[in-house]
């Protein structure tokens, strides 16, 4: 485990992340498909339903809930949502206060012996998302792009969640070297904050531009700020070789965050396909991820609190969600 992530850690282990939200808010009737905001429509149209989504996550046993701000930014909701930049930039630290609030609910609700406070993650999504194009499982837009200029873009976000009090930022689903760059290198700008940095990938080598998962790594061991690096939205049985090609490289000071998907295909017109075989499950698979190193451990897309009801009963048996601080 690496040390930077041991002031948010306990004796039970690896810490269990949420799944997918948008996946649960799809669940409970919310029609999301084809929206280019995605989940971050609700933090205006109906913020409750964002609340019980991270309640019923908090309840199956995650350690770590996400905001719901994968997609957001300023800039589409100005476009998307015909507000001010003012209400935007208000809308995006929402998604933090939300997470709190749903935090603060359950803490209370259980009354615990022991004083046990999950996470709040800051989801930050790679610029490929708000293009919402299909480019974020590309990365292709990095080739036009320069370092500052993805910088420029991804500030706000940061700033919107390190002001609201986000624990940690989560710069999620990240498919090039270039972002990740970017990335590292803004984390500096907010000497206050930590994160995690988390890649798309297309195979059981390399990120989603092609590049080798090795080269990733060695560009998150350049951050003071990062606690983790790793995995997620892809297949599960990626994942072990994925970090079994850069075990060697990994910092001591940083941990193996991974949350994979449920192993569906995923088609650009028709959605999540879920016929067929799919992959070996996360639960089936999470011990091997955590004797590799894992500390941070989850799902994605088509994960829902079920899943991770699951997970934690694999890795934590009955014992109580962990105290995170």
């Amino acid at each position: 485990m690496g040390s930077r992530l041991r002031p948010y850690m306990t004796d039970y282990g690896p810490l269990i992340l949420d799944g997918g939200l948008a996946t649960e808010l799809e669940a409970q009737g919310t029609n999301l498909q084809g929206d280019p905001l995605w989940s971050a429509r609700l933090l205006q149209t109906n913020p409750q339903a964002i609340r019980d989504a991270h309640y019923r996550f908090l309840l199956s046993g995650a350690d770590v809930i996400t905001t719901a701000t994968y997609q957001a930014s300023i800039e589409g909701f100005i476009a998307h949502l015909d507000v001010s930049s003012e209400c935007a930039r208000e809308l995006l630290m929402s998604g933090v206060q939300l997470a709190k609030e749903s935090v603060n609910r359950f803490v209370s609700d259980s009354r615990p012996t022991e004083q046990r406070r999950p996470l709040v993650a800051g989801s930050v999504g790679p610029y490929g998302a708000f293009l919402h194009n299909g480019s974020e499982y590309t990365g292709a837009y990095a080739e036009e792009m320069s370092v500052e200029e993805l910088k420029v873009w991804h500030r706000q976000q940061v700033d919107c969640l390190a002001a609201a009090g986000a624990d940690l930022v989560a710069f999620e689903t990240i498919p090039s070297l270039k972002e990740a760059e970017a990335l590292v290198e803004l984390l500096r700008e907010f000497p206050n904050s930590k994160a995690w940095l988390s890649f798309s990938c297309k195979d059981g080598r390399c990120i989603s531009d092609g590049s080798l998962f090795t080269d990733a790594v060695q560009i998150a061991n350049r951050s003071m700020q990062l606690v983790a690096v790793g995995v997620n939205c892809c297949p599960p049985a990626l994942v072990e070789p994925l970090l079994d090609s850069a075990r060697s490289l990994l910092s001591p000071d940083l941990s193996w965050v991974v949350y994979p998907n449920s192993g569906e295909e995923w088609d650009t017109e028709q959605g999540w396909l879920t016929s067929g075989k799919t992959s070996a499950s996360i639960p089936e698979l999470c011990h091997t991820w955590m004797k590799q190193g894992a500390a941070l451990i989850g799902g994605c897309c088509r994960i829902g609190p079920a899943h991770i009801t699951e997970l934690r009963q694999q890795l934590k048996g009955r014992c109580s969600p962990a105290s995170a601080v």
